[in-house]
């Protein structure tokens, strides 16, 4: 089971053509023959101006714990891309319930669901 881990990838940047090895959160398990992910970019860097698809996770927060990460980090919902599963470079860790049930409702906001 993938959905819900936080791993290791290179993230592609908006256009393409470079990668940065990043934390993601998997949004979906394996799909297809092709075992592709759906990913969502996880930064160390806290924008100013959050916006709705935002989710901040505070170091040393229960919502924190078993993360994997090291810092405060924020998973950007809106930013999404699908790769082959074997991009994974390792898990780092998993999100919990709670904050399972705050990236859905996000996730059911952006897509206007």
């Amino acid at each position: 089971m993938l959905r819900n881990l936080i791993v290791l990838v290179p993230f592609p940047f908006d256009g393409f053509s470079e990668t940065k090895l990043r934390p993601a959160l998997c949004l979906t398990d394996e799909i297809g023959k092709f075992k592709h992910v759906i990913i969502a970019f996880i930064s160390s860097s806290t924008p100013k101006e959050l916006i709705e698809s935002d989710l901040v996770i505070i170091k040393g927060s229960k919502d924190w714990e078993g993360t994997g990460l090291v810092v405060d980090s924020v998973i950007r919902l809106h930013k999404i891309v699908t790769i082959p599963k074997n991009l994974l470079i390792r898990k780092l860790g998993s999100i919990n319930k709670s904050v399972e049930k705050e990236v859905i409702s996000k996730l059911k906001n952006l897509f206007e669901f």
